[in-house]
């Protein structure tokens, strides 16, 4: 399992920020959709043993995300 390339693949940018020696140092940005996009991408992977079978689905998880955000919204008040 690649985490970097299940990152890009659900939306995020993966920034190599420096190397010094043999060590990379990068970040990742985001929206919190891509982000809830990675987390499922993930679990995924981790539930199939290391391989994503891509079951996860941006418009699906959309509309997970969109409650997520009032929930958070609400409890923020």
């Amino acid at each position: 399992m690649n985490i970097f390339e299940l990152a890009r693949n659900a939306g995020m940018l993966v920034v190599l920020d420096g190397r010094i020696g043999a060590t990379e140092y990068r970040s990742v940005h985001g929206t919190m959709d891509a982000f809830q996009r990675f987390v499922h991408a993930l679990e995924s992977a981790l539930a199939n043993g290391g391989k994503s079978d891509g079951s996860w689905r941006r418009s699906s998880l959309c509309a997970e995300s969109d409650l997520g955000k009032s929930a958070l919204s609400a409890s923020s008040r």
